[in-house]
């Protein structure tokens, strides 16, 4: 299905003008015509205006009112006729519809709350032919850029780790044709298919860095993870998405992770796996670095020429050093008031 764009002139005011004042016009007739016919003179000019009283109400039913950003899809008995995009006041068949499919279809999304446009109005009624604005409303396609909060979802990671991860996803409709005739619903389609696409990728990395685990698919190993390269994932998920809903008439613009952490079965558990590595990490950079200032301070006493040490106090000496420097307690000074030997 191809998208056709109506060139129509913003004739709209003119129309309603024009149908109002032969209205008013048709009403005089009636009345004059009621006069002629006490008269005993043809009653042409009231059967004409009570015929125009009728059917005039007719041309209102083709006024069309958009706003900026906003699109209307029309048909004409079942036939796809065009589209409206630009803002104005428009004209066009009377007998023409609006179609929208997902007009009432509210997601977690942006542009999907009621306005308190619900009340009813008499010119709102004159000017859809007794239809609401509401229902006029709800037929317009928002061409807008739309923020889609897709609910949380518990997915197992490459490491068969249950995470729970939410996405969110900027979005608008680029194509109205496709959007409207290509698929049922296009708001329900595009959350089916971030869900689709958000386990596709998730699929592929663990929560944190793990070895041996290739996330590019070129056969080697690398560092890619869900935390730590969020940026990359939320691009191919965007990909993916864009893949699946290009026959909707979708542009997905961004789409960016908005909850991740691991389910609360195994978070616990994780939990503590993270304090251990850090405690690990964490001891190493000690014992590193008491090790550099153990060699470091019998450089400069065999240096200095301070005291001469044999083996066995250089590792007494080497042994309380360590003690000291990697304790997790100050401490706790004795005094040798004796020789060392």
């Amino acid at each position: 299905m191809e998208e056709k764009i109506l060139q129509h002139r913003k004739n709209g005011m003119i129309v309603l003008v024009l149908t109002t004042l032969v209205y008013l016009a048709a009403v005089a007739g009636c009345i004059f015509g009621g006069m002629m016919i006490a008269d005993d003179k043809s009653p042409v000019l009231l059967v004409v205006s009570i015929v125009w009283l009728c059917i005039g109400w007719i041309p209102y039913c083709g006024l069309r009112i958009l706003k900026p950003q906003e699109a209307l899809v029309l048909t004409l008995f079942g036939k796809y006729t065009g589209t409206l995009k630009n803002e104005g006041f428009y004209f066009v068949n009377p007998f023409s519809s609006s179609v929208n499919p997902a007009a009432s279809t509210h997601l977690h999304q942006s542009g999907d709350v009621d306005n308190g446009a619900g009340q009813k109005s008499a010119l709102s009624l004159a000017l859809n032919g007794g239809k609401t604005e509401v229902d006029l409303s709800s037929k317009k396609i928002s061409l807008k850029i739309m923020t889609l909060n897709n609910n949380r979802q518990k997915i197992n990671d490459c490491l068969g780790n249950p995470v729970e991860i939410g996405i969110a996803v900027m979005w608008r409709v680029v194509d109205t044709a496709k959007a409207v005739f290509n698929v049922d619903n296009y708001k329900e389609y595009l959350s089916l298919q971030c869900d689709t696409a958000l386990r596709n990728i998730v699929r592929i990395y663990p929560y944190d860095v793990a070895p041996n685990v290739d996330t590019t698919g070129d056969g080697i190993a690398d560092e890619g993870s869900l935390r730590g390269s969020s940026e990359i994932v939320a691009a191919r998920i965007r990909d993916e998405i864009q893949k699946r809903v290009e026959e909707a008439g979708i542009e997905v613009i961004e789409a960016r992770i908005t909850y991740l952490a691991y389910a609360p079965e195994i978070a616990a558990v994780m939990l503590q796996r993270q304090q251990a590595s850090a405690v690990i990490d964490a001891r190493k950079m000690i014992v590193d670095g008491a090790v550099g200032m153990v060699e470091m301070a019998l450089d400069r006493l065999n240096e200095k020429g301070v005291v001469e040490l044999d083996e066995e106090r250089k590792a007494a000496m080497v042994s309380n050093l360590l003690v000291v420097l990697c304790g997790n307690r100050d401490a706790q000074p004795i005094v040798n008031s004796g020789s060392l030997y």
